[in-house]
């Protein structure tokens, strides 16, 4: 294994590989460099002196100033560096020449709705339209496990608090979001389970559901029937007789749409993990594929790089209002914009919002910006796609499921069990992680500083990718595990 890695030739600072005791005597690019103090690993230190208010270099970008001097070889950490952010800021289009070459063709074995849509799983799901009903649905999903088997995957009850004493946009997102969750590919079967005296009742709910199949979704309003569950699963025992009759074919990987999101990050994710990802990202596409990148917060500092890969100047433009938009959220709640890393992430090497967000958006590889989409948007352009959605793990990955995403991948340092509404992937960025959470832990990328490279990290985890799409299931899913979380934005009455 690595003792360290400088990342960038422009860099000064290196990071630590393994945790590095005081006195050590690292060569880096050549140079002699003693460590002064115990460096863990993942975190960072100085490969030259830097005086107070300096740059401090990572990525080849600034990450932050120095709050005081700093001799070298000393550990650098949120005691003596702090960010360089503000608040809004004017943006220049600076477009960057990333074209990516169509490679072969590549396939898996999904499901293909009549729509025309493609699912990686056939499972049945009971989505309320509010929180009243979610006991309900809950019982209702313990007695429906009786249907899975043969090609229907799974049973699951999406529950939620939502739906009723909510205003104005807040209100709107929740039904475009349960009509996203209604036509999702992955579910063969779909019983929308609604009270009936609830703001987005199931009569509100069909405009924004729009055309649909009836063979495939079915509606109970609560209030109606006088034993809601023994009629549920009527429903239920009709739609599985449905969804049944899907099967396995061979599709073409140019159908795929992947999201892409980190969480519980650290010093390692934006060296290992989230470079693999960004190279997956860039295979995928050049299949003809789609990606997404969401969690806005955590591209500030980073924004200009995505900007400059807009294959537009109107594309630019929706960009800087993702950006900008996100930043006008937080002022408006009278927040802090980069009261950013997390307590996790900086214990494990992360220091500024910067150092995060730079690391964020090696997720994206090199493909150009194809699209950009507000929160609930369906994607409608292959490529690499920008997602307006926060960064809390669970209501991005539900984002990224709801404006398309089949699977999701989800880089992490410190690791997480939870599930979203699509298989999602957990990719480690180190490989003590992965030992000792294999149970959450689907892809090791902490390999890439030991014995693997990045490129040949990403054709593996593309090859897993293609096998999670035909069927295997991952290790979220073996748990039983299916969540969602909407994002909450504004009053409830």
């Amino acid at each position: 294994m690595q003792d360290l890695i400088k990342i960038h030739e422009d860099d000064n600072v290196a990071v630590a590989l393994r945790q590095i005791a005081a006195g050590e005597t690292l060569t880096v690019a050549g140079e002699p460099v003693v460590v002064s103090e115990e460096i863990p690993q993942g975190h960072k230190f100085a490969l030259r002196a830097i005086g107070e208010g300096e740059a401090v270099v990572k990525y080849g970008f600034r990450i932050g100033y120095a709050k005081e001097p700093i001799q070298k070889g000393q550990w650098i950490h949120v005691h003596n560096i702090k960010t360089a952010l503000g608040d809004l800021l004017d943006y220049t289009y600076r477009p960057t020449p990333c074209q990516l070459k169509e490679t072969e063709h590549a396939y898996f074995d999904g499901f293909r709705r009549k729509d025309g849509k493609v699912g990686v799983r056939n499972e049945l799901w009971i989505v309320p339209t509010v929180g009243c009903v979610d006991s309900i649905a809950k019982a209702i999903e313990q007695k429906a496990q009786r249907y899975v088997g043969g090609t229907i995957d799974a049973v699951a009850a999406f529950t939620h608090p939502y739906g009723c004493s909510q205003m104005g946009d807040d209100q709107e997102n929740t039904r475009k979001l349960l009509a996203d969750m209604i036509h999702h590919p992955n579910a063969g079967g779909v019983l929308v389970l609604g009270l009936g005296c609830e703001n987005s009742n199931i009569p509100v709910l069909m405009d924004y559901i729009g055309d649909y199949d009836k063979e495939r979704v079915r509606f109970l309003q609560c209030q109606d029937v006088e034993d809601e569950q023994a009629a549920a699963m009527e429903l239920l025992d009709e739609l599985a007789r449905y969804a049944g009759s899907f099967k396995r074919e061979k599709i073409d990987a140019s159908e795929l749409i992947v999201g892409m999101k980190c969480g519980g990050s650290d010093g390692l994710s934006g060296i290992t993990a989230n470079p693999v990802v960004g190279a997956f990202s860039d295979i995928l596409c050049s299949k003809g594929g789609t990606t997404i990148l969401t969690e806005v917060p955590e591209m500030f500092g980073a924004e200009t790089l995505l900007m400059d890969r807009c294959e537009t100047e109107e594309l630019f433009g929706q960009t800087v209002k993702l950006i900008n938009d996100f930043k006008d959220y937080f002022k408006k709640h009278d927040q802090t914009i980069y009261e950013n890393p997390s307590p996790g992430n900086k214990k494990g090497g992360i220091s500024t919002l910067e150092d995060k967000s730079l690391g964020c958006i090696q997720k994206s590889g090199s493909s150009p910006v194809k699209g950009v989409l507000s929160y609930t948007e369906p994607v409608k352009v292959k490529g690499l796609n920008l997602l307006s959605a926060p960064g809390n793990d669970l209501v991005a990955s539900t984002a990224l499921a709801m404006s398309g995403a089949q699977i999701v991948l989800f880089t992490t340092g410190r690791g997480t069990p939870f599930a979203s509404p699509v298989p999602t992937v957990k990719i480690s960025s180190n490989s003590a992680l992965a030992r000792h959470k294999s149970n959450w832990i689907d892809f090791n990328a902490g390999r890439m500083v030991e014995d693997a490279t990045k490129e040949d990290l990403a054709e593996a985890l593309f090859q897993y990718v293609l096998d999670v799409a035909s069927g295997k299931l991952v290790k979220a899913e073996e748990a039983g595990f299916h969540d969602w979380a909407i994002f909450k934005q504004g009053v409830t009455l």
